[in-house]
């Protein structure tokens, strides 16, 4: 099975795209903040525009509920698509899906840049941030009783394209929501908040000891931070300690992760201690 990965920044018009890129490269299945699309049908999972919040919504996108995960990996074994398109806002966001899915990591990266013009991701982002709207890649009469209750209206794009048998593919219709977490504004975290949830992440392990932490937004990934710890580390050898900061890491990583939303991007450690043999 091969997984192709198609990533941009939050707005920037994946959603609007996945139906032509999905169809150019031959992928019959497309996985979407926290759901699976197979022939223009939601075959599994819960989609993250349904959340109530920004938290909720990229927790779903990430399948960190185990029920949600399991349901779409047993619906992809059940269709054994011979390729599969999943969106993230990363190259590692899709990469961490891929992972959870217990599929093969992405063989190719399509960025949004690939596909679009500056002026048309400008477009998807104004529609994004000011108008809260957001595009899921399956007709409108799909979604009416998944997402009662929403506003749902329908998008229609007509596009030159030709399938395998020389016939025009055209009349590609996607749907568009405002989940309720698009009437807020951004979600961000205290300097304090990181701190309480590195010192609860390693909160059972009792040969070391974090004496500083701070952290910053990262400029290389979306909703990420960069995270800095000086570290006193109990006497050990340098295969212990080593074993141990990985442990920490790790931690650290899916705590801040699973209740932030964020990505860690990079942690700096200062390590401070007395090897042995």
């Amino acid at each position: 099975m091969d997984v192709l990965a198609f990533t941009g920044p939050p707005g920037s018009g994946k959603s609007d795209r996945a139906l032509v890129v999905a169809y150019e490269n031959k992928a019959s299945c497309i996985i979407d903040d926290g759901i699976l699309i197979y022939h223009n049908r939601i075959v599994a999972g819960k989609s993250a525009k349904r959340e109530a919040s920004r938290l909720t919504a990229v927790r779903r996108a990430l399948f960190w509920d185990s029920n949600q995960a399991e349901d779409v990996i047993f619906h992809i074994m059940k269709i054994n698509p011979e390729r599969i398109l999943i969106l993230g806002t990363s190259d590692r966001m899709v990469q961490k899906i891929a992972a959870t899915l217990k599929l093969p990591a992405p063989s190719r990266y399509i960025h949004i840049e690939d596909v679009a013009k500056p002026e048309e991701i400008a477009q998807a982002n104004y529609a994004r941030h000011k108008e809260g709207k957001h595009v899921i890649p399956v007709p409108t009469m799909e979604l009416r009783t998944y997402f009662k209750g929403y506003l749902v209206d329908p998008l229609q794009f007509f596009r030159n394209r030709r399938s395998v048998r020389g016939k025009t593919k055209g009349n590609e219709e996607r749907s568009v929501v405002r989940p309720v977490f698009s009437y807020y504004g951004k979600l961000s975290f205290s300097n304090h908040v990181i701190e309480a949830l590195v010192h609860y992440a390693v909160r059972d392990l009792r040969k070391i000891h974090i004496s500083h932490i701070s952290s910053v937004k990262s400029t290389s990934q979306m909703n990420g931070i960069i995270l800095s710890l000086d570290v006193t580390v109990r006497q050990g050898t340098p295969q212990e300690i080593k074993k141990l900061i990985h442990l920490m890491r790790d931690k650290i990583q899916r705590e801040i992760e699973h209740t932030t939303g964020m990505a860690l991007d990079t942690i700096k450690v200062n390590i401070i201690t007395d090897v042995t043999g």
